[in-house]
């Protein structure tokens, strides 16, 4: 791993362990109204697969091949998602 990719590693679970400190802030000791695993890893998953996309000019084979997974995968999560 490069340290580029370790930095950005670092920001971005400070920015999800900052968000995750105002959900709980705000909900003021009441219970999550959701599955709380489920809800984070759709709001990063979503923004994610975007950004990719972008990056890779939608290239769908390109974006699975940086993200890791199979392209029928990243197709069913783009469906999940509505991203075209």
């Amino acid at each position: 791993m490069s340290d580029c990719t370790a930095v950005n590693e670092n920001d971005l679970a400070r920015y999800v362990r900052k968000a995750l400190k105002e959900y709980f802030k705000d909900l003021d000791g009441e219970e999550p109204c959701c599955e709380l695993y489920d809800m984070v890893m759709n709001c990063v998953e979503k923004p994610l697969l975007e950004m990719v996309l972008e990056q890779v000019g939608g290239n769908q084979t390109r974006a699975s091949e940086m993200l890791g997974i199979n392209r029928n995968t990243l197709r069913k999560k783009m469906l999940q998602h509505g991203i075209d």
